[in-house]
C-alpha cells in the first residue's frame, strides 16, 4: 500500500622481524574492519649497544614522528568510542481503511553506514541490512527506507499484527565502513487513525466520480478518532492526487482546514486521477482513505 507518491578473524603475520603485519578485527556486528600493525625492525644484533643508541635509526624509531601523531585513530578505538546518533531513524504503521491492509515502514539516515539493525523491545533482531561489493567500495549506504508486505486483516487479523511488531521501544544499531558505531531508539506504538471520511468528490466506493471541474476540490471529515474508537487528535493530514502524468503531494499543518484544491495547472481535461486523503497521528503512524475522480471535459 506505498503511497502513489511513493523507504573469521585470523591474524595474518609474518614470522621474519621487521615485516608488516596485517590483522583482521571482528566487532559485535560481525563486520570485519581491516586494520594494520607494524613491527619495528629491531637493532643489528652485531653491533655494540653504545653505537647503536648514537644511529639516527634507532634515535628515530624511539621518537614518534609528527605524522604518527597525527594517524587516526585505530579502527579498535572507534569501536570502544561512544556510539553516535542516526541522523534520522523512524519506524511507523501504515494502514490503509479502504483496502483494509496493514504494515510497517521504516527510515534510516546516516552520512554512511555499512550495516543496519533493529532490535525489537526484547531484544530480537527484526531486520539487518550490510553493504557489500561496489556499493561498499562507493562508501556504503545513507538513506534508507523500507515497508514491509501489507496482508490484508482478513488475512493478519489486527492482534496477530500487534504481537509480530510489538509497542515499545526499538532500536537501530549501524557501523560506518570505517568501524564507528551508530545507534538510536525510536518510540512504536499501536496507535492507528481511524480512515478520514472524503466529503468531496462524491462516490461510489468502486467507481471513479466523473466531471469533477477543474480547479478539483478535495474534502474530508476532522479525523477524532482511532480505529478502535479512542479518542485522538491527528497531527496532520498529506493529500495525494497523481496519474501517470502529473503528481500533487501536501503536507498540510496541524489545525489546517479538512479540504485542498488542486490547482488547474496539474489537471488535465477528461482525465482520470488516483487520490489519497492520509491522517498521521504523533507518533507517525498514518491511515490512508483512497479515491479516484475523472475532470470534466
Amino acid at each position: 500500500m506505498t503511497s502513489l507518491a511513493r523507504r573469521m578473524n585470523p591474524s595474518l603475520t609474518s614470522g621474519a622481524p621487521g615485516v608488516l603485519a596485517t590483522t583482521c578485527v571482528a566487532f559485535g556486528l560481525g563486520l570485519g574492519i581491516p586494520g594494520t600493525a607494524f613491527a619495528v625492525p629491531g637493532a643489528a644484533r652485531t653491533a655494540p649497544a653504545a653505537a647503536a643508541a648514537k644511529t639516527p635509526a634507532v634515535a628515530a624509531a624511539k621518537a614518534p614522528t609528527a605524522a604518527a601523531k597525527r594517524a587516526p585513530a585505530s579502527a579498535e578505538a572507534k569501536a570502544k568510542a561512544p556510539a553516535a546518533e542516526f541522523p534520522a531513524a523512524s519506524l511507523i504503521i501504515e494502514f490503509n481503511a479502504s483496502a483494509e491492509d496493514i504494515g510497517v515502514q521504516f527510515f534510516v539516515d546516516a552520512e554512511e553506514w555499512q550495516t543496519v539493525r533493529i532490535l525489537d523491545p526484547s531484544g530480537k533482531e527484526v531486520f539487518r541490512s550490510t553493504a557489500r561489493g561496489r556499493l561498499l567500495d562507493q562508501g556504503g549506504g545513507t538513506e534508507l527506507f523500507l515497508e514491509s508486505v501489507e496482508p490484508e486483516l482478513g488475512e493478519v487479523p489486527l492482534d496477530e499484527f500487534f504481537e509480530t511488531f510489538p509497542e515499545g521501544t526499538y532500536t537501530f544499531l549501524g557501523r560506518t565502513p570505517d568501524g564507528e558505531r551508530l545507534s538510536s531508539t525510536v518510540e512504536f506504538t499501536h496507535v492507528i487513525p481511524a480512515g478520514p471520511e472524503v466529503v468531496l468528490p462524491v462516490g461510489s466506493s468502486e467507481e471513479c466520480t466523473e466531471n469533477v471541474p477543474i480547479p478539483a476540490v478535495i474534502a474530508w471529515n476532522d479525523v477524532t478518532t482511532t480505529i478502535d474508537d479512542s479518542p485522538l487528535e491527528v497531527d496532520r493530514y498529506e493529500v495525494i492526487v497523481e496519474n501517470d502524468e502529473s503528481n500533487f503531494d501536501v503536507h498540510m499543518a496541524p489545525g489546517a482546514d479538512t479540504q485542498i484544491t488542486v490547482p488547474g495547472e496539474f489537471l488535465s481535461p477528461g482525465a482520470e486521477y488516483n487520490f489519497e486523503v492520509l491522517a498521521i497521528e504523533a507518533s507517525g503512524n498514518q491511515t490512508i482513505t483512497e479515491g479516484c475522480f475523472v475532470t470534466a471535459e
